[in-house]
């Protein structure tokens, strides 16, 4: 990989650091804390939240037809979602320890935290929490599957691909032969015992 690639790469790096942290900037403008797993807001906040829920039966008598309609598919998914969970979750208990990868923390993927939201009404927060939870376990399972990928294969494509992991831009250059098998040992050790916290933005 060229310097110019590389400085593009390390520009791209700084700036999500930056939105990252204007992004957390913002939150602290909400008034919230955080308190292990729970957010708390400060009591006026909350109240005026509470102010603006919407009842149930009004939530009920707006709802479009077709999410009614397509409600049963939609939360139908819970049960392949759960087997995938428990099948990718198996896989990395298993095999990890034998690849010597560092495991992902499901924890920085799978975030649960919608339910703290009092403008919020049951319903709303379980549909919150299951799209939460359906978006943190494809994350979660990303870069399961990226560690694979970097640890038996680090090689991009000739074609370019939409929505590549966040190991993707340091891959291999596709048709690059020159020392192959001593390149893709040095990938496979950087996975042992790495800092997962650049991943997990």
């Amino acid at each position: 990989m060229n310097n110019r690639v590389h400085q593009i790469l390390d520009q791209i790096s700084a700036l999500e650091n930056e939105l990252h942290t204007a992004i957390e900037q913002e939150g602290g403008h909400l008034l919230y804390q955080l308190e292990g797993k729970r957010v708390t807001f400060e009591r006026a906040i909350k109240e005026a939240h509470l102010k603006v829920r919407m009842g149930v039966l009004h939530w009920f008598l707006t709802v479009r037809p077709q999410n009614f309609l397509t409600a049963p598919i939609i939360y139908g998914m819970i049960f392949p979602l759960a087997l995938f969970d428990l099948f990718v979750t198996f896989y990395q208990a298993t095999c990890f320890p034998i690849y010597r990868i560092d495991k992902v923390r499901r924890a920085n993927y799978i975030v649960m935290d919608h339910q703290h939201l009092a403008y919020l009404n049951i319903i709303e927060k379980v549909d919150c929490m299951y799209c939460s939870y359906a978006v943190g376990l494809l994350g979660y399972a990303r870069e399961i599957t990226a560690r694979t990928e970097q640890y038996f294969c680090p090689i991009k494509h000739a074609r370019k691909i939409l929505g590549a992991h966040s190991r993707y831009k340091d891959f291999l250059s596709y048709g690059d032969a020159d020392n192959l098998h001593d390149k893709v040992e040095e990938f496979r050790l950087s996975l042992v015992k790495e800092d997962e916290s650049d991943t997990a933005k």
